[in-house]
């Protein structure tokens, strides 16, 4: 363990009813409240808004934050204490990593942009061939008529 640095990973939802530029300002606001306690960031991410398992305070969705920071330890009780006093935090959960410290990811838009245009084009396809195979199956009852000069046509 020589080698490996412990670092912390700060997971904390936000409510999905908050306008973008409030979810930024909260990011920032316990970005550099962690600086201000005596930890470092080394990466900070936005999820985005995504289905809650269960209902908390009666919301369905949240606003996923994930927050890797290196520090003493002393930090994580200062910053969730900030988190559990405000009202837009639902909820928060930090872990002790052990490991190579996380790098930010570049992000890889032109690569994922050229894959998405592929993959509709084969999707479309197939999906023009799915209902031609269900309406050949046999039928039975009195709209059969109807349906079988629709194929036909």
């Amino acid at each position: 363990m020589t080698n490996q640095q412990s670092y912390y990973e700060t997971m904390y939802i936000l409510r999905p009813d908050i306008a973008e530029d409030e979810v930024t300002n909260h990011i920032d606001k316990y970005n550099k409240l962690l600086e201000d306690f005596g930890g470092t960031i080394l990466d900070s991410q936005m999820r985005g808004k995504r289905r809650l398992a269960y209902q908390i305070a009666k919301h369905r969705e949240g606003i996923y934050v994930q927050l890797s920071h290196q520090g003493d330890g002393q930090h994580i009780f200062k910053i969730e204490k900030a988190m559990r006093l405000s009202e837009d935090v639902i909820r928060y959960m930090t872990v002790k990593q052990e490991g190579p410290l996380p790098s930010p990811r570049p992000s890889t838009k032109s690569s994922t942009k050229t894959d998405n245009k592929e993959t509709p084009e084969t999707k479309v396809e197939s999906k023009e061939k799915q209902p031609v195979v269900s309406k050949s199956s046999p039928t039975t009852g009195t709209g059969d008529d109807k349906t079988k000069e629709n194929v036909d046509s």
